[in-house]
């Protein structure tokens, strides 16, 4: 009897004590720090691909904008071919636009077309960089001294005024027929739209901002870095682009008065040796050379005005 006893009491003091370390792992496990998970994240989707009609609108658009574009010069070379094959005007002194492209093709393939446009893009590209090189500090310089700008404004405008193709026979008996006398008129010609519209530009700054810069103890080079010359690059830029199509305009006639190569010496030769899909030839090829720079100085301008906010 006092076995069984003995068995049961010590049957229950088990089973207290795993009841008791059952309570305290319980315990331990409440206070010990809960791992902390992440919520969980949406599931990521590859971007969404343009569909067909929405890549096929994209195209129509950008087709319509080129086809916008070109309309007014589609028509113009219609009519160009048009009229002289109508009898509306003589077809002896306007060729239709085909024959033009035909002798265009054909001076392109015997080197007269490249061997002209070489000599004319050295002469104008060389007066022009000059010309930029000399008038944009210049013109810095003048329209930031006031009263630089008002002992010479007189001056300027009274050569601004006079036509670089007045003075050609000067730079001829100066200069002689060579080379230097027909880059110096590029100069001439270029140098007066950029020095005044540099000088504008400086001196239509914003007074506020060259205030604050000023209040900020900036130096005069570091003013022009960060305030002048930003606020005057869309102003600037209208002068060197006015002065890239004189740059050509002026050379052209140039040419046509002493020069044994050029353009403007094509255009001249081919109007005496009466070649006149030739001639038209070399004004066709002219205006492209005059767009193409127009659109390089455009580019260029834009890339140094990415801080302005598009209109």
């Amino acid at each position: 009897m006092s076995t069984t006893v003995e068995a049961a009491a010590a049957a229950a003091a088990e089973v207290e004590a795993d009841a008791e370390a059952d309570v305290t792992a319980t315990a331990v496990r409440d206070l010990a720090p809960q791992e902390v998970r992440p919520p969980a994240r949406p599931p990521v989707r590859p971007p969404a691909t343009a569909t067909a009609p929405a890549l096929a609108l994209r195209v129509l658009r950008g087709f319509r904008a080129v086809a916008l574009r070109s309309a007014a010069i589609l028509a113009l070379l219609a009519l160009w071919e048009a009229a002289p094959r109508l009898g509306l005007v003589d077809a002896t002194f306007l060729p239709p636009v085909s024959e033009v492209a035909k002798a265009w093709w054909e001076l392109l393939g015997n080197g007269q077309l490249a061997e002209h446009g070489k000599a004319s893009l050295a002469r104008s590209f060389g007066g022009f960089g000059i010309a930029v090189a000399v008038a944009v500090p210049l013109g810095l310089l003048i329209g930031w001294y006031r009263p630089v700008a008002a002992l010479l404004g007189p001056l300027l405008e009274v050569f601004r005024n006079t036509a670089a193709l007045a003075l050609l026979p000067v730079f001829v008996l100066l200069l002689g027929i060579g080379e230097t006398s027909k880059v110096s008129i590029v100069v001439y010609a270029c140098v007066w739209p950029i020095l005044l519209n540099t000088i504008s530009a400086v001196g239509n700054a914003d007074p506020t901002l060259v205030k604050l810069a000023r209040s900020m103890d900036l130096s005069t080079p570091k003013l022009f870095q960060k305030v002048i010359l930003p606020a005057s690059v869309p102003v600037i830029f209208t002068g060197i682009r006015l002065a890239g199509a004189v740059s050509i305009l002026v050379l052209v006639a140039a040419e046509m008065i002493g020069a044994k190569a050029g353009l403007g010496y094509l255009i001249n030769a081919s109007q005496f040796n009466f070649a006149i899909p030739q001639m038209y030839a070399g004004i066709v090829t002219i205006s492209a050379i005059g767009l193409t720079f127009n659109q390089v100085l455009v580019a260029i301008e834009r890339r140094l005005s990415t801080w302005r906010i598009p209109s």
